[in-house]
């Protein structure tokens, strides 16, 4: 078998710096224009011809993007399991050992790129992460609906509340238990004239019952859409077509999206309508998918909603 003159063997496989080069153009290009498939078929063939650890990692980022994980592992592993790693695919593995629970060898990733690069911003940021993860791993949680839907249709005027907060949840059309289940702290904590000592007897009376505030939201079809009033508000932003596209439309990475799938958050005016306070709630969610999220509401004309 005869190759070009321009082709060297490295490590077993043919080395052809132009074709590579050119590869990578086009996947650039392709990336560009929003076709992260064909940029992955370029990275695909730029791998074939080059030893670049840089073009590994592309093309284990973009493959994390697009949810093909295993693959993704894969490929980090490669770059991290060399004399010299490659540090931010140390940081891409770590996030998703910690999406998997992995948080002990996420953390051992992270000290990794900290030991060598003591200020390196997302591997700090992500250590911090971690270790909120470790420490909320031995939480146990209780299923979001373990109570039988006769409970769940009880009157909250049933519950022993002051008149005060029975005012407030009325006024928020909040009338059963299932409902209040469904809404949280911030929520409640965001409507005029409800204070602390309201939030607290509400609380109070859930964990007497082995219950919580946002409980409902945890489990599957426990997903409460948006009230009446917030999407009107919604509605004088944008088009009721944007509100209405899928949270896939969005394009974020798989640790954002994990996290919106806790809260059952599956279009983007369920994404505007809940508030940072919420989404810095849920476990494992942290500074970095938040800054990503409020970017693509900016792109569709949309922020996550300000507590009043």
């Amino acid at each position: 078998m005869t190759t070009s003159g321009l082709d060297t063997v490295i490590g077993g496989k043919a080395s052809n710096p132009e074709a590579s080069k050119k590869h990578l153009a086009e996947a650039t290009r392709l990336e560009k224009a929003n076709d992260r498939e064909g940029a992955i078929v370029q990275l695909r063939a730029a791998r074939e011809v080059s030893d670049d650890p840089n073009v590994t990692f592309r093309l284990a980022y973009l493959l994390d993007l697009l949810g093909e994980e295993n693959e993704a592992v894969a490929l980090y592993t490669e770059l991290t399991s060399v004399k010299k790693p490659h540090l931010n695919a140390l940081v891409n593995l770590a996030v998703i050992c910690e999406d998997r629970g992995e948080f002990l060898r996420a953390e051992r990733l992270l000290v990794q790129v900290v030991d060598t690069d003591p200020n390196h911003p997302r591997a700090r940021l992500f250590m911090k992460d971690v270790r909120a993860s470790k420490t909320m791993q031995v939480e146990t949680e209780q299923p979001a609906f373990g109570v039988g839907n006769a409970v769940l249709d009880t009157p909250v005027t049933d519950f022993e509340l002051s008149v005060r907060a029975r005012n407030c949840l009325k006024k928020m059309q909040i009338r059963t238990l299932g409902d209040l289940l469904k809404i949280t702290e911030a929520e409640l904590l965001s409507y005029k004239n409800f204070g602390e000592q309201s939030l607290v007897e509400i609380k109070n009376m859930l964990s007497s019952k082995g219950l919580r505030l946002g409980q409902g939201l945890e489990g599957p079809g426990g997903r409460p859409g948006v009230r009446k009033e917030i999407l009107d508000e919604l509605k004088q932003l944008v088009p009721e077509t944007v509100l209405n596209k899928p949270i896939s439309s969005l394009e974020l990475s798989v640790r954002a999206r994990k996290a919106l799938q806790l809260l059952n958050i599956a279009t983007i005016g369920e994404l505007a309508s809940r508030t940072e306070a919420e989404l810095m709630g849920v476990k494992n969610f942290g500074a970095t998918s938040l800054h990503e999220i409020k970017e693509r509401l900016v792109q569709h004309g949309l922020a996550l909603r300000q507590l009043s």
